[in-house]
């Protein structure tokens, strides 16, 4: 079938507003909302309040669509979605990370214009332990084809052989019974010339000179699959598709024979100031900047990924963990899933792994993540019947969950960590019940805990009671189950295992151990990509409080390595430098703006270190600085002058000073004193200004474009202690967001009006048909600065 645009010309209002707005899809309708202390999802959700959101939009259907198939493909509505059509209900959803299609036919009027409206209800909060965003926030496609046509993922290609490039191209079809070799053609293509066909519903073809697909050459081609009957071409497909085969055991993750260990994050779904919208520029950013700093893993945490991320995903080189619940059938807030898991589980899964099955990025499948059901019959059978699900529609890769080995074993002495208080838990009661954010408890016992949640799983208790279901997997993913690592190999020889969240200053001591033994394939910390909601687990915060839950007006989690615009922290580069990606000293500053104040810190963040020796009014103030590196002693020193040379262990030394401007500089040398290598951090100088930056000079038209807005000295070093309150205005296009990555903040994205945080924000625009793009930045007693960008037809 073929999938069209149907994302313009759709208006949206909040149910109870009389006034609606035109928007194009996909659209955030949480992230514009006013929010408040009292915000029903409370931390979780970032203190957005929720809300019935309905979208509506007419369109021409003309007489010839008659003798067509038609539907709507939605990507993801959060959630609890009706479809109208002509006033008609057309149909359903209650997930809101599944892609799902509604068929037209029956509700069309031919001829004329036709109605659509789609109500998501996002009401009842709190229904997630995160920010979700609400409505349409993922892209909708209408398809339509001949009554004898390819259905929509009606294509599969699987990898025989890579030893010899070798793939199974299957082909259904509607409205043809028992179609012979002549009717379907399949050509296997690349930059669009064909290099080999073949034919019929099963056709097994050998690729010439065939290039295969890994993270380090991610090469891909295109299979073209056409249909035909007597009457001539009926429909014609084309997916991009790997050259790749993913093999495990004991001795290891093969990809395509070749050992691989996975230098993993975990990512939720938001883009950050963009809320929940999901845009391909934004994913193929997200997945370049994490290859680009190290890792070559990620894992959907904890729900569908776009199909945007896994393109990306397929065209770097980035391996996915793709998960399909945050929850089974006990929820872990009073209005979730769990409420819904046990209707529509085989449903979404589905409609998971039948959209995943031509990426080669996806190369395992996630049943759940912290589920404590486990702990009891009922719960492992679930499982198995979530694993033989997936087995049955494919087998070319692994299943495996994101288990928390303590919490299965404090289910089971009916001490529930995820707990709704007032639900009931384990019965898959659908009656609405009041109750708390379930985040709120797990991370009080995290907080206080901290890294001894490592250790949690060792027991022999633990291990006989979640040994039935952890061994039901093909590969065994721990949540903070480290301490378990060694000896797994002695207690269960046959089990493949990786971390599948973990500290992330934990990731020397723990890649220490995914070298050395071979059935642990990898790591997953939590996390890569700072996110919305789940207020202030990981941040450090200097005005006190608690390290989880903050109150209003905390915002964000603070837990990523990599900010919400994109930016990479000192800890993101410590694991580069352990993965053995940095040949370099990196510099890591702690902030020297808030001398005398120590601050709170967070179990999920092990340093708040950033690359910036830019701290304007901070002379004198006491400095701490971090310096990792692959070597055997770290030099450091500050205007030329020495402060200290130490041993570096586990990849990293720390030095103590006084912040001076000028030139920080640090020496990498071996055991005899050669020098290896050196790094410098520049101070800003001079009078700072706005600096306005794009990260494309030339965009296609109406595609989003990224530019980096900076307070920057003279020598357009950024200034991380010279904040200013900005404003953007954008001609010929439109300010999607702008913010910052402070993660405690009343300002809002979509306002245009946001203040720098340690120098630097962020604007997404939308470039319009035709021309340029003007972006002007200014803010008091600034001058006003302007970037361009052009478009290309």
């Amino acid at each position: 079938m073929i999938r069209q645009d149907f994302n313009q010309g759709w208006t949206y209002k909040k149910a109870g507003e009389a006034e609606s707005i035109a928007v194009t899809l996909p659209h955030d309708a949480q992230i514009t909302e006013k929010r408040e202390s009292d915000g029903a999802g409370g931390g979780g959700h970032g203190y957005f309040p929720g809300g019935v959101y309905e979208y509506e939009k007419d369109f021409f259907v003309p007489e010839e669509w008659k003798d067509k198939e038609i539907a709507i493909l939605f990507e993801g509505i959060y959630r609890n979605t009706k479809i109208y059509v002509n006033g008609t209900e057309a149909g359903s959803h209650k997930y809101g990370y599944t892609p799902f299609i509604i068929t037209l036919n029956a509700c069309l009027a031919y001829g004329q214009d036709n109605y659509i409206k789609v109500v998501a209800d996002n009401s009842k909060l709190p229904n997630s332990r995160w920010y979700t965003g609400g409505g349409i926030y993922r892209p909708v496609h209408l398809l339509m084809g001949n009554r004898t046509h390819i259905p929509w993922q009606g294509v599969k290609i699987t990898t025989l052989s890579y030893q010899t490039a070798k793939i199974l191209v299957e082909t259904k079809t509607a409205g043809m019974k028992n179609p012979a070799e002549e009717n379907i053609l399949v050509e296997i293509m690349r930059d669009g010339n064909v290099l080999v066909t073949g034919r019929g519903a099963h056709a097994e073809i050998e690729v010439p000179n065939g290039k295969l697909w890994d993270d380090e050459t991610p090469y891909l081609y295109e299979c073209r699959v056409t249909l035909s009957d007597e009457a001539g071409e009926q429909d014609q497909v084309t997916e991009t598709f790997g050259i790749r085969q993913v093999e495990w055991s004991n001795k290891g993750l093969f990809i395509n024979g070749k050992e691989t260990l996975l230098r993993g994050g975990c990512v939720h779904h938001d883009n950050g100031i963009l809320g929940a919208a999901c845009y391909e520029k934004s994913e193929e950013r997200r997945v370049r900047i994490m290859k680009e700093v190290g890792f070559n893993a990620i894992r959907s945490s904890h729900n569908p990924a776009s199909e945007a991320m896994l393109r990306a995903c397929d065209k770097y080189g980035m391996y996915i963990m793709d998960e399909t619940f945050d929850m089974w059938y006990n929820r872990k807030n009073p209005y979730d899933y769990g409420g819904d898991f046990e209707e529509c589980w085989e449903e979404d899964t589905r409609a998971m792994v039948e959209r995943d099955y031509n990426h080669p990025s996806v190369i395992m499948y996630s049943i759940g993540n912290e589920v404590a059901e486990p702990y009891e019959q009922k719960g492992i059978d679930v499982g198995r019947k979530q694993i033989d699900l997936i087995h049955s529609m494919d087998t070319s890769r692994a299943v495996t969950c994101g288990v928390n080995l303590m919490i299965i074993g404090q289910a089971a002495k009916g001490k529930g960590i995820y707990q709704d208080g007032k639900s009931s838990a384990g019965s898959g009661d659908k009656e609405e019940k009041e109750g708390s954010n379930a985040s709120l408890a797990f991370n009080i016992m995290a907080s206080f805990v901290g890294t001894g949640m490592n250790k949690g799983g060792n027991s022999a208790r633990v291990d006989a009671l979640t040994t039935p279901f952890v061994d039901s997997l093909d590969i065994a993913g721990y949540n903070y189950g480290s301490g378990r690592y060694p000896m797994e190999g002695t207690k269960h020889p046959e089990r493949i295992i990786f971390g599948s969240e973990t500290f992330p200053q934990d990731i020397c001591k723990n890649w220490e151990m995914v070298k050395k033994y071979p059935y642990l394939i990898g790591d997953f910390m939590w996390t890569s990509w700072d996110y919305l909601g789940e207020a202030g687990i990981g941040a450090w915060s200097y005005s006190g409080g608690m390290p989880f839950n903050r109150p209003y007006p905390w915002l964000l989690a603070g837990a990523g390595v990599i900010d919400i615009l994109g930016v990479p922290d000192a800890s993101c580069r410590y694991a580069a430098t352990v993965w053995g990606k940095i040949d370099r000293p990196v510099i890591g500053v702690k902030p020297v703006n808030h001398p005398g104040v120590r601050p709170s810190k967070s179990v999920w963040r092990g340093t708040n270190a950033m690359e910036s020796w830019s701290w304007r009014g901070c002379k004198g103030n006491k400095a701490e600085v971090e310096v990792y590196g692959d070597a055997a002693y770290a030099e450091l020193l500050l205007n030329g002058r020495k402060i200290g040379r130490k041993k570096l262990k586990a990849y990293k030394a720390v030095f103590k000073t006084k912040y001076a401007p000028g030139v920080l500089k640090a020496v990498l040398y071996d055991e005899n004193g050669r020098e290896l290598s050196r790094q410098s951090l520049v101070s800003a100088s001079g009078t700072s200004s706005i600096a306005a930056v794009p990260e494309e000079t030339t965009v296609m038209a109406e595609d989003i474009a990224y530019v980096n807005v900076m307070m920057t000295g003279e020598n357009g070093i950024v200034e991380s202690n010279d904040d200013h309150r900005l404003t953007v205005e954008v001609e010929n296009g439109e300010l999607l967001a702008f913010g910052s990555a402070n993660p405690c903040t009343r300002e809002q994205y979509h306002t245009g009006c946001f203040t720098t945080y340690y120098g630097r924000a962020l604007a997404i625009v939308r470039a319009g048909k035709s021309g340029t793009v003007k972006i002007r930045v200014s803010g008091e007693g600034l001058e006003e600065k302007t970037a361009e960008i052009d478009i290309q037809n």
